[in-house]
C-alpha cells in the first residue's frame, strides 16, 4: 500500500472497525480494522461501491459515528468519544440542506452566528468564503434562485467559514448532471489547492477519484485493499478487485510457467503464452490473471510487442473520442481493444468479422495472485 513519510498527519485511522448489530439481530461489520494515514494539505479520496465502508470511515472522522475498535486520530489528537461539534472538521452532504427561507448570505454565516462570532466579523468572512467559491455578490439571493451547482458551492461556503483543519465530502456531486459534475470536479480541486486544507472525499465515481485526488483508498467490503496515487492504482492494481473497479480491463486466466526477473511466462486457455509482468516472485503452476487495459492493446503488429495473437473481430463500437473493438480470441477469450480516433473522420480500423492481430507489450500486462 502507499505511504507517506512520517510526518504530523491531518487525519489517522488506526486498526479502526466499526460493526452495527443486523435487522435479524447479527452482527454487521461494516469496517474491518481499516489504517490509513492522510497527509496535510492532501485532496484523499476513499472510493469503493454502496456497501464498501467509505461512508461509515468518513462518519467516524466527523464523529458521527464512534469506533467499535481502534481510533481516529485528527493532527495526531486522538479523538475518542470526542462529539462531532467539538472535531476540527466540517461537512458537507450529497443534500446542500441549505435553509430557503434564509439568503445565501445568511445560510453561510449560520456556522458563525451559532459559534457567537461578533456580527462584524462575520460579514468580511461570508464575502470572503463566497469569493473563494466564486459566487461575490450573492449574498442576497435566495437559494431557490441558484442552480445546482451554485447550491453546492454555497455548501461549500458554509462548511469552508467555519475554517476546519479538515473538510469532509461525502458524495457531494452525486445530484449533479454529469457536465456540470465534470466542471465541479475541477472547482474543487483549485479550491482544495488555494485554501490548502486536508479534502477527504468519499465517492464511487472512479473517474472523480481519478480527477481531484493525490491518493486514493480502494475500499471493498469494509477493508481498504490498496492506498496510492491515481497514477499507482490505475497502471499498478494490486488485486483483480482494484483492477476491475478502476477502469475497464481485460482479465485472461491462466498458469504460470516461468518467471524470468519480473517477467512472468503465463499458458493461457487457447494455446495462448502470455508474457506479463509481477510485482514479486509467482510460484510455477498457480493459476493467476493477467490484466491488461483495452487502450493499450492494438490491432496490429505493434512494434515491442511480445504479446501477438490472431483474433476475429465480434463487434465494433463508435464513442467518440475512441472506438472500441471485441475481439476473440483463440480458446474463445474476447477481449476488448480501444483505439483513439485521433484523425479527423477517423474510421474503424477493420470490420465485424475481420481476422485482426492484437498486440499488447508484457510491459502493459499484470499478473495478478488474488
Amino acid at each position: 500500500m502507499g505511504g507517506l513519510p512520517l510526518v504530523d498527519y491531518a487525519v489517522e485511522l488506526r486498526n479502526v472497525s466499526k460493526r452495527f448489530p443486523g435487522p435479524s439481530g447479527e452482527i454487521v461489520t461494516a469496517v474491518k480494522d481499516v489504517t490509513m494515514q492522510i497527509g496535510d494539505g492532501e485532496f484523499f479520496s476513499m472510493l469503493g461501491p454502496s456497501g464498501c465502508g467509505k461512508t461509515t470511515s468518513l462518519r467516524m472522522i466527523a464523529g458521527f459515528e464512534l469506533p467499535t475498535a481502534g481510533e481516529v486520530y485528527i493532527h495526531g489528537r486522538p479523538m475518542g468519544k470526542t462529539p462531532a461539534f467539538q472535531r476540527p472538521v466540517n461537512t458537507v452532504f450529497q443534500s446542500y440542506a441549505l435553509f430557503p427561507h434564509m439568503t445565501i448570505g445568511e445560510n453561510v454565516a449560520f456556522g458563525l452566528q451559532m459559534d457567537g462570532v461578533p456580527k462584524a466579523d462575520i460579514l468580511p468572512r461570508v464575502k470572503e468564503a463566497l469569493t473563494m467559491v466564486r459566487l461575490p455578490g450573492y449574498e442576497n439571493r435566495k437559494p431557490k434562485q441558484l442552480s445546482g451547482g451554485q447550491q453546492q458551492r454555497v455548501a461549500l461556503a458554509r462548511a469552508l467559514i467555519k475554517r476546519p483543519e479538515v473538510l469532509l465530502l461525502d458524495e457531494p456531486l452525486g445530484a449533479l448532471d454529469l457536465k456540470l459534475r465534470k466542471e465541479m470536479q475541477l472547482e474543487l480541486k483549485r479550491l482544495q489547492r488555494e485554501v490548502g486544507i486536508t479534502f477527504v472525499y468519499v465517492t464511487h465515481d472512479q473517474e472523480e477519484a481519478l480527477t481531484m485526488s493525490d491518493r486514493i483508498a480502494v475500499m471493498s467490503q469494509g477493508v481498504t485493499l490498496q492506498i496510492g496515487t491515481a497514477n499507482e492504482i490505475y497502471e499498478r492494481p494490486n488485486c483483480k478487485f482494484v483492477a476491475d473497479f478502476i477502469g475497464e480491463t481485460n482479465f485472461l486466466s491462466g498458469t504460470v510457467q516461468s518467471q524470468q526477473g519480473q517477467v512472468v511466462m503465463i499458458a493461457v486457455p487457447g494455446g495462448l503464452q502470455v508474457q506479463a509482468i509481477a510485482e514479486g516472485a509467482v510460484p510455477t503452476g498457480k493459476e493467476i490473471y493477467v490484466a491488461v487495459r483495452p487502450e493499450k492493446m492494438h490491432l496490429r503488429d505493434f512494434d515491442g510487442c511480445e504479446n501477438r495473437f490472431h483474433g476475429r473481430i465480434k463487434n465494433v463500437v463508435y464513442i467518440g473520442t475512441d472506438t472500441q473493438y471485441a475481439v476473440q480470441l483463440p480458446g474463445d477469450q474476447v477481449v476488448r481493444v480501444r483505439q483513439q480516433n485521433s484523425t479527423p473522420g477517423s474510421q474503424p480500423i477493420a470490420d465485424e468479422g475481420a481476422e485482426v492481430m492484437v498486440s499488447f507489450s508484457a510491459q502493459a500486462a499484470r499478473v495478478l495472485t488474488e
